[in-house]
């Protein structure tokens, strides 16, 4: 592990802003996460056509754009198969940063929060350096060490197309002044090989392993076919160990801590978090959010998805397991929580 830190445990870290209020990955999102005190902010990375980095939650854009409206573009629309599974909209890796620019940001979620929704196309698409630019100048206005923790999204897919996701985040991280360690900054992905391949030039992160509770991991896919190692089985005694020698942390989706039974009732803290720590290894989890659609059943008040169910009844058991880093949509109420409770 290299560079600053946050001073505070465990971090809140506003997921792609707030987007409990903005619409996810905006500058507004983005700023009012700042304002309200977040530890560090996470942008999801894709790639332009013309190799510009980009903060777009998947390379899909049709969800989050009004790309879809847009005559101009109509001829994009397309079907890919990204990370084995078949997509069909507008593609980020077939845009121009310039076209890209022309567009307009929209609700991932808008049936779960309107209003979030109510302020849709009022904002264009933000690159890696400009949520760069605006971590580093809300450190030095509030005069405290805010981070970024910057997801890598689909590097096997984008290596397939030609592009080299780690060279093009690892000139951004240089020409921004974010590679020598100056700035707190944590580099993620569900795939380790290109975590590998940016600490092999030499960009000093702190590096986590992103794990979900089911599946396997595309790299590893890609390499090993039928004998890639699941996530449930990386999260093992073998693969931990394994884990701690070659990553900091490492971010379980919050399923993994809450170990809910059949029924939806939590049976944690499960012991993840103890066995990580053991080793040395940062544990962050990912997503708190306080929607009824979000909680696991034990913790829903209503039938209503979005109203807010006993959302601290969950969040308990994952702060009681001592985690180090939470993802939070909303960083009031996420601040409020893990940071200013008794």
């Amino acid at each position: 592990m290299t560079g600053v830190m946050p001073e505070a445990r465990p971090l809140v870290i506003g997921h792609r802003g707030a987007p409990g209020y903005r619409p996810e990955h905006t500058r507004s999102s983005y700023e009012l996460a700042l304002a309200m005190g977040v530890d560090a902010v996470e942008p999801d990375v894709v790639v332009t056509a013309d190799g510009v980095l980009v903060v777009r939650h998947e390379n899909e854009i049709g969800g989050t754009t009004d790309v879809a409206d847009r005559p101009e573009f109509a001829n994009r629309r397309t079907t890919k198969v990204v990370d084995g599974l078949s997509h069909t909209g507008w593609f980020a890796e077939d845009f121009t940063w310039d076209e890209l620019a022309t567009l307009r940001c929209r609700e991932r979620l808008p049936q779960l929060r309107g209003s979030s929704a109510a302020v849709d196309d009022t904002e264009p698409p933000l690159r890696l350096r400009d949520v760069l630019e605006l971590v580093g100048d809300a450190s030095r206005v509030q005069g405290r060490r805010i981070g970024v923790v910057l997801e890598v999204k689909h590097a096997t897919f984008f290596a397939g197309l030609g592009i080299p996701v780690d060279e093009l985040i690892a000139a951004e991280l240089r020409g921004a002044g974010w590679a020598e360690g100056a700035h707190p900054l944590f580099i993620e992905s569900f795939e380790q090989d290109v975590l590998m391949r940016l600490q092999a030039r030499g960009i000093r992160a702190t590096y986590v392993y992103l794990l979900e509770a089911s599946g396997t991991a595309q790299d590893l896919r890609a390499a090993r076919g039928p004998d890639a190692p699941t996530y449930a089985a990386q999260t093992g005694p073998a693969g931990l160990d394994r884990l701690a020698a070659e990553v900091d942390g490492i971010s379980v989706e919050k399923a993994m801590i809450l170990a809910p039974d059949a029924h939806g009732r939590p049976t944690g803290p499960s012991a993840l978090v103890a066995d990580a720590h053991e080793r040395g290894l940062l544990v962050f989890t990912w997503t708190c959010r306080p929607e009824n659609a979000f909680l696991v059943p034990a913790f829903r008040t209503s039938d209503d998805d979005t109203a807010f169910g006993d959302y601290t009844g969950e969040w308990r058991i994952i702060a009681d397991a001592a985690v180090d880093g939470v993802f939070v949509d909303h960083p009031d109420l996420g601040i409020a929580f893990f940071r200013d409770r008794p």
